[in-house]
């Protein structure tokens, strides 16, 4: 079973970046200096995830305005939890996350290797293939439902 929980404390922080320095800079070859940013603390400017499955922290992902979206970024699962449906939580919640801000577009730069992921989650390709810490990428990008609306429609 797994559970979603936004962090708040320096403790929960720095088990979200040590998913992100396994999966990133050991499995991926991610350099260490180019993983961590400014937006890597318990500030507003970002929102903060982390998946734990049986106690334990799996997955993580952040959320940040930018140009009137909500970019999803650092999503990751640590190897052995993947394909138990994470990632799709992970997107939700931030999703959620851009949601209360006010943000009805968000956006990601995904890995090529997971286009079709994203795209299963309602996100198109909007742009060429480019380079990103020597891994192709794609921006893409989706419109969130407005829940207002949605009830509205649904009456």
């Amino acid at each position: 079973m797994e559970t979603t929980k936004r962090i708040e404390t320096a403790e929960e922080l720095e088990q979200a970046f040590a998913i992100r320095r396994n999966v990133f800079v050991e499995e991926q070859g991610v350099p260490l200096q180019d993983e961590f940013d400014e937006f890597d603390r318990l500030d507003d400017r970002c929102g903060h995830l982390l998946i734990e499955r049986g106690g334990l922290p799996v997955g993580t992902g952040r959320l940040r305005a930018v140009d009137g979206f909500g970019k999803l970024e650092r999503i990751c699962i640590l190897e052995p939890y993947r394909k138990f449906g994470i990632g799709r939580q992970i997107v939700a919640g931030l999703e959620a996350i851009a949601a209360e801000q006010g943000l009805r577009k968000v956006k990601l730069h995904g890995q090529t290797q997971a286009r079709g992921f994203y795209e299963k989650l309602g996100y198109s390709a909007a742009s060429d293939e480019f380079m990103e810490d020597g891994i192709p990428h794609l921006l893409m990008v989706k419109t969130l439902h407005d829940p207002e609306v949605a009830s509205a429609d649904a009456e």
